[in-house]
C-alpha cells in the first residue's frame, strides 16, 4: 500500500486553508508548480479527486472534506514528534541502560548516578541487575548500552573493555570466631562454616581459585546470590564469608572484617559496544564512572 507523504498532506491542508495554490505555495516557501505536483501526487495516491475550483477558489470535494481531519492529525503528530526530539537534540534529555551486579549497584553506583543526574537532570538511567556474562551479552545485542562487570569476562571483537578499579576481597567473620592474626589465610577460614556467593559468578570463581591455589578445599554450607543476605547470616554467627571490600566498608554488628593473606581482589571493568553512538547521556555517565578510577 502506498501512503500519502506528510509533504503532500501539508500541501493539501495549505491549499484548503488559503483557497489558492499560489497562496499555499507562498505560505510554505515553495513554488506554485511544486505545490501543484504535490496535490496531483496526493490525488493519485488516494485514487480520487480532492479539490474543486469554484469561483476562482479551491474547495475540498466530499473526499477532500473527509481527508481534512486525518491530515491534520498526521501533521500534528509530526509536529509532536519534532517537539519530543527537541530535548534530545539539545542534549537535555537522554537514556542510559546499564547492566551490573547487585553489589556494585548498592555500594558503588549511587554517587555516580547522583552526579550524572545532577549534570543532566533529564537523563533516565535504567539499571538491570545480572551476572557479568549475561549483561555483557546484552551489551553485544544492543539490549543494554553499557555494563559494569567483574573481570575477567570474555568479550567479542565488537566490544571494548576498560578496567575501572580494583576491589579487595575481605573475610567477614562472626565476632566469636575472630582469629588473633591480623589477616586470614585460606587454611584458617577453610576450617569454619562458609557462606559464599553462589557458584557460577565471576567473584565466586575468584574465591574458589584462591582456595585451590592454597590446596584448601572449601566446603560452603550455604551459597547465596545476595551480599546483604550473606552479611545477615554471618552476623547471626552461622558462618564466615569472603565479600567485596566495598560491601563491608561500614561496621556490621557482631562481625569482624579482616584482610586476606595472600591478598585477594577482583577488578571491575566497563564494557561498551564499539559501534555504540556516544550520545550526551552516555558520555556524561561514563565520565562520572571514570572518576572512580582516580578515587581509589
Amino acid at each position: 500500500m502506498v501512503l500519502p507523504s506528510l509533504r503532500q498532506l501539508r500541501s493539501f491542508l495549505a491549499a484548503v486553508e488559503t483557497g489558492s495554490v499560489t497562496t499555499a505555495a507562498r505560505s510554505l516557501g515553495l513554488t506554485q508548480p511544486a505545490i501543484s505536483q504535490q496535490l496531483r501526487q496526493l490525488e493519485l495516491t488516494v485514487g480520487t479527486r480532492l479539490l474543486d475550483r469554484v469561483g476562482g477558489k479551491l474547495l475540498p470535494t466530499a473526499a477532500g472534506q473527509a481527508l481534512l481531519e486525518p491530515a491534520r492529525r498526521a501533521q500534528s503528530a509530526a509536529e509532536d514528534a519534532v517537539s519530543a526530539m527537541a530535548a534530545y537534540r539539545s542534549g537535555e534529555t537522554g537514556r542510559v541502560r546499564l547492566g551490573t551486579g547487585a553489589t556494585a549497584c548498592i555500594y558503588l553506583l549511587p554517587p555516580v548516578l547522583e552526579a550524572a543526574r545532577k549534570r543532566m537532570p533529564g537523563l533516565e538511567i535504567i539499571v538491570v541487575i545480572g551476572n557479568s556474562e549475561d549483561v555483557v551479552q546484552k551489551v553485544e545485542t544492543g539490549d543494554l548500552d553499557i555494563a559494569l562487570v567483574t573481570l575477567p569476562v570474555s568479550i567479542s571483537r565488537s566490544l571494548s573493555m576498560t578496567r575501572l578499579r580494583s576491589d579487595p576481597l575481605m573475610a567477614l567473620l562472626p565476632a566469636g570466631m575472630t582469629p588473633s592474626t591480623r589477616t586470614v589465610t585460606p587454611a584458617q577460614i577453610g576450617q569454619w562454616p562458609l557462606i559464599l556467593y553462589e557458584a557460577g559468578g565471576t567473584t565466586r570463581t575468584i574465591v574458589d581459585s584462591w582456595f585451590r591455589h592454597a590446596a584448601v578445599k572449601a566446603r560452603p554450607i550455604m551459597e547465596l546470590g545476595s551480599v546483604e543476605a550473606i552479611k545477615v547470616l554471618v552476623g547471626s554467627g552461622l558462618g564466615a564469608a569472603i565479600l567485596p571490600g566495598m560491601a563491608v566498608q561500614e561496621p556490621i554488628g557482631d562481625t569482624v572484617t579482616k584482610p586476606l593473606h595472600p591478598a585477594l581482589s577482583r577488578d571491575l571493568g566497563v564494557v561498551l559496544h564499539k559501534e555504540k553512538v556516544r550520545e550526551r547521556g552516555l558520555r556524561v555517565f561514563t565520565e562520572e564512572l571514570d572518576r572512580l578510577r582516580h578515587c581509589q
